[in-house]
């Protein structure tokens, strides 16, 4: 009513400026106009120079009978013609505002777009037809088995036949399994891309909302969109979100999750058989899904995208290295060796972080050694540079390090030891970088005391040599605690324990169930347990304080070179502990250089880089 207030007042000012009816009219009888145009209730008189003269007129009166009689010409427009819109508007005007309102609001809670306040229950997967998806086999490195386990999908969608004629029933759903970056929305990707078939993609928590029914609405207009684009694929990421087991709230309220899961699980039963939809989820959870997504019928078969083995290592570094200009000096076995428990992910940031160093360094090429500072970079954390600690504390860091490093060369079975330096990186102060020498599988209860030694030997280092002890060996109490009671609790490594589980793996436990369950242990064995693991502490604490008392020499050699050096190799750390001096260090800025656009072996290696990569397609590459 306020609008309409407005529009009113507004068009009782019009004319404001206007002579009274009497006067116009007076003047009319005089003979001063030559013309006047009525227009509704206003009168417009012009004068014999031009000049236009205004009134309004009274409802009561009909005004051009009254002109006429004064003997001036009269021009009429109908009231009914020009206030017949403007009249609609302001009528309507409010419900408009109301309605506009109404879906502004709607729009903005429902996150905008696509559909806007009536897209609650369609479906937000994004699709991706034959010609956009140029990603295939190709483009996949490292999981060779996993491949070989989805190739029949791509047979399938592209000759159905062959299998019906056998009376064969493809897979309804594959559930891909692995760690985080190994490849599974690549594998999935490449799948459609070798079938050139459309691909569906969408995320488990795309289904979930606020609104009780929404999730399993989408689901079903999913599902529904799916079959009318048949054969295809629907990728679902990330599936525990929506897929987690039932029943494991408090209170045990159906919540939204759990309508959404249960749509799931009838849509995927409710499939025709052969109809070419096959369902891809990829999780890294498997151990917290429902147990009905995982029957037969629905999720059929488990593929496990493993981490890459050395030679899968080197496989991803070659396509990624593809898109870059790699120096002759640089071999990705080698830097497929140094990088063991790389997924895919890892291995495309490591190429990329040496192109991006080679770039601040102005170089044309990317070279091996832009590949060690980046994986430095990757296990390390960045260089802080920037902090100055006093002479003191470097020199504690310094002792700590040396103890770490020099307990690890002693012993047989621990990693070797790579790079030792006391420059702050990430949040520690000094790092002692270890690798292993090949891809390990599992672990042996003497390299996981040794691991525990070597933890322990950083703290021991500051007591002897400074004779104080720091917070900075935290963490590795933390570690070395949480591999002794894994050894006891959950290992069967312990003679006076046994081979029994004292404990409830983390990864499964659910907030519900915690509560609801009992305690499967008695307060009595869990005090053995705490001793157990308080007696392989203290061995293994004792063990390296004896290593360090024997060796001080090598710990004092070490910790001069790291104070004089700051970083010290593989190489000078085994001349350490055979007694000989270490050499000094390469001369290498600790920041990138100013400028070397000069130098003539990059333009060398950059031309003979042009000829070996002059085969290679614009097209973009990806790996697992």
């Amino acid at each position: 009513m306020g609008v309409v207030f407005l529009f009113g007042q507004l068009r009782g000012n019009i004319g404001d400026d206007s002579i009274p009816y009497s006067e116009f009219m007076r003047r009319a009888e005089e003979g001063l106009f030559v013309r006047v145009k009525i227009d509704g209730s206003e009168l417009k008189g012009r004068t014999e120079t031009n000049e236009i003269v205004t009134a309004h007129a009274p409802s009561d009166v009909f005004m051009a009978s009254d002109l006429r009689k004064a003997g001036v010409e009269v021009e009429a427009t109908p009231e009914e013609e020009r206030s017949f819109l403007f009249t609609i508007f302001v009528s309507w005007f409010p419900m408009l505002l109301l309605i506009g309102v109404w879906i502004f609001f709607m729009q903005r809670m429902q996150g905008g777009g696509r559909g806007g306040a009536f897209s609650f229950g369609k479906s937000r997967a994004r699709v991706m037809d034959e010609n956009e998806n140029r990603v295939t086999f190709e483009n996949v490195a490292g999981c060779e088995e996993a491949k070989n386990e989805v190739s029949e999908l791509v047979q399938f969608l592209r000759k159905p036949g062959r299998f019906r004629k056998l009376g064969a029933k493809i897979p309804r759903g594959v559930l891909m399994v692995g760690s985080p970056g190994t490849g599974k929305t690549l594998l999935a990707r490449a799948i459609a891309g070798e079938a050139k078939v459309p691909f569906f993609s969408i995320s488990g928590s795309d289904f979930v909302e606020m609104f009780v029914g929404v999730g399993a609405s989408r689901v079903r207009d999913m599902f529904e969109q799916s079959k009318k684009s048949a054969p295809c694929i629907v990728f679902i990421d990330e599936l525990d979100a929506v897929g987690r087991q039932r029943g494991t709230g408090l209170g045990g309220g159906n919540d939204e999750r759990e309508q959404t899961l249960n749509q799931l699980l009838v849509e995927m039963d409710g499939f025709e058989e052969n109809t070419g939809v096959i369902i891809i989820a990829a999780t890294n959870r498997p151990d917290v899904l429902d147990p009905a997504l995982l029957r037969p019928g629905r999720f059929d078969r488990q593929v496990v995208v493993p981490l890459p083995d050395i030679r899968g290592r080197e496989e991803i570094l070659l396509v990624h290295m593809r898109k870059v200009s790699i120096g002759r000096d640089v071999d990705a076995k080698v830097v497929a060796r140094g990088t063991p428990g790389f997924a895919g992910a890892d291995l495309a940031n490591l190429v990329n972080e040496a192109a991006l160093y080679a770039g601040r360094c102005k170089r044309k090429i990317v070279r091996m050694t832009d590949f060690e500072f980046a994986k430095e970079k990757i296990i390390m954390g960045a260089e802080r540079r920037s902090i100055v600690m006093p002479e003191k504390e470097r020199k504690n860091t310094a002792y700590h390090e040396s103890g770490h490093a020099v307990v690890a060369r002693l012993l047989p079975e621990t990693d070797p030891v790579h790079k030792v330096t006391i420059v702050p990186r990430g949040r520690a102060l000094g790092v002692t970088m270890q690798l292993p020498a090949e891809d390990r599988y599992n672990m042996t209860e003497s390299q996981i005391l040794g691991n525990i030694c070597v933890l322990l030997a950083g703290r021991i280092a500051e007591e002897l040599f400074m004779s104080q002890m720091t917070t900075g060996a935290s963490n590795d109490f933390e570690r070395a605690t949480t591999m002794a009671r894994r050894m006891v609790t959950q290992w069967g490594m312990s003679k006076n324990m046994g081979t029994m589980v004292y404990s409830e793996d983390e990864g499964e436990v659910f907030l519900g169930r915690s509560i609801s369950s009992q305690r499967q242990v008695s307060e009595t064995t869990m005090r053995e347990v705490d001793a157990e693991i308080r007696r392989i502490i203290d061995d293994q604490y004792t063990r390296a304080r004896k290593l360090l008392e024997d060796n001080r020499d090598k710990v004092e050699v070490m910790t001069k070179a790291l104070l004089d050096w700051e970083s010290i190799d593989e190489k000078q750390i085994n001349a350490i502990m055979e007694g000989r001096p270490p050499e000094p260090p390469q001369e290498s800025p600790p920041t990138p250089p100013a400028d070397l656009d000069n130098d003539e072996e990059d333009d060398e290696d950059e031309k003979s880089d042009e000829k070996k990569n002059s085969n290679i397609g614009d097209e973009e590459v990806k790996a697992a």
